[in-house]
């Protein structure tokens, strides 16, 4: 995989550089929430764009139905993007027709443009290899150059993704070549003892991931919604608790495999509950009460784990080597059931180990909750391409730009 120091070692003055990059921030209105992925690609646009190059950067935003929709529209993140570099971005309305191919024409060395939401043609997205193959023909002529940095979309076999880099020159940018190399510390000669703590509201988003880590890590610690799915499996009452039914017996399964295998697999042993679950607009106080594991009352929910759970979690990290942690252990939206994912953030950044945070809802929760992202020793930007690269998948996005 060549990447954007060998770009810039050749020479790009001049150069029309196509970077996909993952805008795919969090909107409220047309405000952004969280910029943690526009920052994220900063050091290619601004590498590329002092070295002379013109920058076209092109991204997914939310999951319009491929046509135009103003409240996907990428003009906020060309904003921020523009406010970042301390120069003016170009912001182009479309994303292959007039204005993008104007807009393009229209940069001049060192300067950079944003072109519409790419998701907004239904060639970005579709199964059909034709009509994807057609959109990336039309992108293709908007640039000389591909430079794949959108780490979030590397497990989509998208047309930007997967079919653009065939048909230009392609590298991969600093943010994938940083994320490959982290991950690369999570699945080739890991320091140990390797602790993995999962969370998240779906078991069955984990279970590749659990059915892999099984074999490699050394503790795994589970929280969030899935952990009580776990609990329902050791035939634990868990009252309105989120549950996936049908996953049991999988977990079943992967419970009895942990101990075979060796594995610590870690379960709360208490949790907050609450008769209702919270307004996470309003934010108004709730009364949670803290209960064991395995007595959770029928007409209750689970929406944390408790401070035994913390405490316990933060030990079982203590001595790690390396941790990789995804999933809040909570609804941390809410202050009162926040607490639980602060503790393991803040165990992470206790741990002596090299530490990852897993993207998503994790990443999220890290600036949120206001932790220095600095105290992690990496925090991904994509919590989907993190989770199937440690399952062993191949990554369409990666593979697009192996030579």
């Amino acid at each position: 995989m060549k990447t954007i120091d060998e770009l810039l070692s050749e020479g790009v003055a001049g150069k029309r550089v196509f970077v996909r990059a993952d805008l795919n921030v969090p909107l409220d209105g047309t405000t952004i929430t969280d910029d943690g992925r526009i920052r994220a690609v900063l050091p290619t646009v601004k590498a590329l764009a002092d070295a002379g190059a013109r920058v076209v950067v092109a991204s997914h935003l939310g999951r319009p139905k491929g046509a135009p929709d103003p409240a996907f529209s990428l003009a906020p993140a060309a904003a921020r993007l523009g406010e970042l570099l301390g120069s003016d971005v170009a912001f182009a309305t479309d994303t292959v027709g007039e204005s993008a191919g104007a807009t393009v024409a229209g940069l001049a060395d060192g300067q950079v443009a944003v072109i519409e939401n790419l998701r907004f043609n239904a060639g970005e997205t579709s199964k059909d290899d034709a009509e994807r193959g057609a959109f990336a023909d039309r992108l293709a002529a908007l640039a000389d150059v591909y430079v794949g940095d959108g780490f979030g979309a590397v497990h989509r076999k998208h047309a930007s993704v997967f079919d653009l880099p065939a048909r230009l020159p392609h590298y991969a940018g600093h943010l994938i070549a940083t994320e490959v190399g982290v991950l690369r510390k999570l699945t080739d000669d890991v320091k140990r003892p390797y602790v993995v703590a999962l969370g998240g509201a779906k078991v069955s988003d984990k279970l590749a991931v659990i059915d892999q880590l099984l074999g490699k890590a050394d503790r795994l610690l589970i929280g969030g919604g899935m952990a009580y799915t776990f609990l329902k499996a050791k035939g634990y009452e868990i009252g309105k608790s989120l549950l996936q039914e049908d996953q049991i017996p999988a977990v079943q399964e992967y419970l009895e495999r942990a101990e075979k295998n060796g594995v610590e697999l870690v379960l709360p042993v208490d949790t907050l509950v609450s008769g209702e679950f919270p307004d996470l607009k309003a934010k108004a106080a709730t009364q949670p009460t803290t209960v064991a594991a395995d007595a959770i009352p029928a007409d209750q929910e689970g929406l944390d784990i408790g401070p035994e759970t913390r405490k316990l979690y933060a030990s079982k990290l203590a001595d790690a080597a390396t941790v990789f942690w995804n999933g809040p252990m909570g609804v941390f939206e809410h202050p009162d059931y926040a607490e639980g994912t602060k503790a393991v953030a803040q165990a992470l950044i206790d741990s002596p180990g090299f530490t990852v945070v897993g993207g998503g809802d994790s990443a999220a929760a890290v600036r949120t909750l206001g932790f220095d992202e600095q105290a992690f020793g990496h925090i991904s930007t994509g919590g989907g391409a993190s989770l199937e690269y440690l399952e062993g998948k191949t990554l369409p996005g990666l593979a697009a730009l192996e030579d």
